[in-house]
């Protein structure tokens, strides 16, 4: 009996949901042998490296591929549990894991294209109805899935994020470039808009601003402020000189599933300043100092309390250190391997 692995992600960029995926799958491999990665037909695997148990599977790519070329080859291999971690699955394939990272397309709609939302409001409801099982990533994920899906009501599990041990501190560090640092997709609901206002307000002297991500709207808009740098994307190994030099980090986000970022900061002991909404308070608890993100100046006065008061900055660190511990790869695999075990268990 094989498990397969829709492993679309290793074909696609780096974000959020694609690190959960990669990371998931390197402590589950440490638990089992029977897992397959099935990949799409096309040039550059990201993570071939890593020595993952690949299958390319069919000729084509992308929507295709994983709605028809892919069920067509489990069906083939005689129905094969088939674990999709990166919210998508094949819509008429059952013997399916799903993991939902949020429902941001019902909560939020105008940060989707019109396209990309459609799709989802007419396939999430198929997989959440179809699927063995339903996992999400957060306890406010779930609520949210609950809430928006009521006659689908699943008993979903909770698979939390983490942060991968490179993430670390580096005790050098003296802040010899004093930057705060951002890290994010340039969608309108991580809300950079209202940071770099709040920053903007600060008229700090020597305080940079930098936000790594994809280069969009808001990087056209003030590229020509000297004391904002937009750094596109970059390796984990300049991610994490960064979070170990900056000054501190700060997530204005409206709406997460979960939210690594902040956490990768802490465990490179960095203080954060964050959103008070959807995710954050689970996530962070009392670690960081938290802000309206509604509120401009709200964010702009928090972030002047950290540049001021160096004790409570000693203690943020401190607090999200012990924070990051919370977290586990490690005991999210097992989590994912004990609901492998038990479906598999009643075939």
């Amino acid at each position: 009996m094989k498990v397969y692995v829709n492993a679309r992600f290793l074909t696609q960029n780096m974000t959020g949901v694609q690190r959960f995926a990669l990371e998931i799958c390197q402590e589950l491999l440490k638990l089992r042998h029977d897992l397959v990665f099935l990949v799409p037909n096309v040039e550059n695997i990201a993570i071939l490296e890593r020595s993952f148990p690949v299958q390319v599977v069919g000729k084509k790519n992308g929507f295709y591929w994983e709605q028809i070329e892919l069920p067509k080859f489990l069906k083939k291999q005689g129905n094969h549990l088939l674990i999709n971690l990166c919210n998508r699955a094949p819509i008429f394939y059952k013997n399916n894991i799903i993991v939902l990272h949020d429902v941001i397309f019902k909560r939020y709609p105008k940060t989707v294209s019109l396209g990309f939302g459609l799709f989802y409001k007419l396939m999430v409801p198929n997989l959440i109805k179809r699927a063995k099982k339903i996992l999400t990533v957060s306890q406010f994920s779930k609520q949210e899935i609950l809430y928006f899906y009521p006659k689908y009501h699943r008993d979903i599990k909770v698979i939390y994020n983490a942060v991968d041990k490179k993430f670390r501190p580096h005790y050098d560090n003296h802040h010899n470039e004093l930057y705060l640092l951002a890290v994010s997709s340039d969608f309108s609901h991580k809300n950079f808009e209202s940071l770099v206002k709040a920053f903007l307000l600060l008229n700090h002297p020597t305080l940079k601003l930098k936000i790594v991500g994809n280069k969009g709207s808001i990087a056209i808009q003030y590229q020509n402020e000297k004391n904002i740098n937009f750094l596109g994307r970059v390796s984990d190994e300049q991610l994490i000189e960064l979070y170990q030099n900056a000054y501190a980090f700060v997530f204005p986000s409206l709406y997460e599933g979960f939210g690594i970022p902040p956490l990768e900061a802490q465990a490179c002991g960095c203080p954060v300043i964050s959103s008070n909404l959807s995710v954050m308070p689970e996530v962070l608890g009392d670690s960081v100092i938290y802000f309206n993100p509604k509120d401009v100046n709200d964010i702009k006065e928090k972030i002047n309390l950290l540049l001021q008061d160096k004790q409570l900055y000693k203690g943020l660190v401190t607090k999200g250190l012990q924070n990051v511990a919370r977290f586990s790869w490690a005991d999210s695999a097992q989590i994912l391997n004990d609901t492998i075990n038990q479906l598999m268990s009643q075939e």
